[in-house]
């Protein structure tokens, strides 16, 4: 009898830690929409066959999404005459995109499962669905998130990590939203996929020094010290549409494009991890999963909590 409290004590332990997600699962829309995973995958396997950086684009919408008052779908949300949404932010405005993808998707899941599939988990799966489309990783994405009311341009402008950060302030920033630094190079490495605009990588090529000189005037090439703000440069020089682990060797060959990638990687604590995954594919995309659900667990509306939006773009 007594050799069973050390293992109730332990379940205790891992339900308690567990609690603070206890409502999302995998498994959430198992019977009220049996088919979802399929719809989605379909549609994003169309949208990346039509654009392979539509991928990167979907990513990054749900990162943007999460880090605003957490995983939500406020980022897919209008402007109105009287409600300001956060698609005009700074790290937003001429830059978030895939939202007509977004809408493709919701239109085919109301059409199997009507008002039973919330746009915040549409974007959760659609992004996990890109980066294994790509050839990255999969995993299994927990759902029953609801979508919120309300959505905020002020956070949207302070809470987003900026290109121009600096290790401190990324690890800060991460660490506000439950992340640790292990997640932010993790995540960071979903850099090895899409285009970023000459504006947010000009001071790193004409001013870092902490920069491969090749690498640095291939890019000035299409990015002049004026004008030109929304020339497109790859992030990973090396393979541009394929999720693989070359964003991590561009670090540690300095050739990171922007100013926050090669801060990962500059004689500082993330050092280390930057080498293991630049040499091993199989520890990142392992870790790159793992710190997807994580992020999919910032702060979700769940229960009766927010709502189900019927179109991702207006509140009901």
């Amino acid at each position: 009898m007594a050799s069973t409290i050390p293992i109730v004590t332990l379940l205790i332990v891992m339900l308690s830690c567990h609690a603070a997600n206890a409502q999302l699962s995998p498994n959430f829309y198992a019977s009220s929409c049996p088919n979802l995973q399929t719809i989605v995958r379909n549609a994003m396997s169309r949208a990346v066959n039509r654009e392979t950086r539509i991928g990167a684009s979907i990513l990054r919408l749900f990162f943007h999404d999460c880090f605003v008052n957490g995983c939500d779908g406020s980022i897919l949300l209008d402007d109105t005459a009287t409600f300001t949404g956060e698609k005009n932010a700074v790290p937003n405005r001429n830059s978030a995109r895939g939202f007509e993808v977004i809408d493709t998707i919701k239109t085919n899941v109301e059409a199997a499962c009507s008002a039973t599939v919330s746009c915040a988990d549409i974007i959760a799966l659609a992004a996990r669905d890109g980066v294994a489309l790509l050839g990255g990783p999969t995993w299994q994405v927990p759902l029953g998130r609801r979508d919120a009311r309300t959505a905020s341009q002020s956070a949207a402008n302070n809470q987003i990590p900026s290109p121009f950060a600096n290790l401190a302030t990324l690890t800060s920033s991460f660490a506000a939203k439950g992340l640790s630094t292990r997640d932010l190079t993790a995540l960071s490495g979903g850099h090895t996929i899409g285009l970023a605009r000459c504006t947010t990588f000009r001071g790193r090529i004409y001013n870092d020094t902490n920069i491969d000189a090749n690498f640095a005037a291939t890019r000035r090439a299409n990015c002049p010290a004026s004008g030109g703000d929304n020339n497109l440069a790859p992030l990973d020089i090396q393979t541009p549409t394929r999720f693989d682990n070359d964003y991590f060797r561009n670090l540690v060959a300095q050739r990171g494009l922007l100013h926050s990638d090669q801060e990962l990687f500059n004689g500082g604590s993330q050092d280390a991890l930057v080498r293991t995954y630049s040499n091993n594919p199989a520890t990142f995309s392992a870790d790159f999963a793992a710190a997807m659900v994580r992020m999919g667990n910032i702060s979700p509306l769940t229960g009766t909590q927010g709502e189900i939006r019927r179109n991702c773009r207006v509140v009901n």
